[in-house]
């Protein structure tokens, strides 16, 4: 697996990754970051907020764009340089997340990209939003 270098990527480019959310990853996701926040874990508790049952951690959708970021686009020997993020709806158990990333701006001089990051949900509503600064592989030198 080879990530993309700045010449092999274009204003425009784009992948999506889409997952079902189960009750699990939340339990992994909170065990692994130490996140025990009781909406996400805790069904009488999350009764009583504001979305009526638990629901995911927000990072975790914010997940699935590094994911898309660190294989496919642009993919292995980028570096991660900066990410916006707006929470805007819950994302529960069951729901389908697909996340997208598209190209918006190519830098070559400084070698960055911005990304916008979306993720939506089965229903097509938007559930978080914002974008990535990424610093692609640099070319191999010859």
């Amino acid at each position: 697996m080879i990530g993309k270098t700045i010449d092999e990527i274009k204003v425009g480019d784009s992948v999506e990754f889409a997952k079902t959310v189960s009750e699990t990853d939340i339990y992994l996701y909170a065990g692994i970051t130490g996140d025990f926040n009781p909406a996400h874990l805790n069904e009488a508790y999350a009764e009583k907020t504001f979305f009526k049952t638990r629901i995911a951690h927000g990072m975790l959708s914010a997940g699935f764009i590094s994911a898309i970021l660190g294989t496919k686009l642009p993919g292995p020997g980028s570096i991660y340089i900066q990410q916006t993020l707006k929470f805007l709806a819950p994302v529960r158990i069951g729901d389908t997340i697909t996340a997208r990333v598209e190209a918006l701006e190519i830098n070559k001089e400084e070698n960055r990209v911005r990304f916008s990051t979306t993720c939506k949900n089965q229903e097509g509503t938007v559930v978080l939003d914002g974008e990535a600064l990424i610093s692609p592989r640099k070319k191999p030198k010859t």
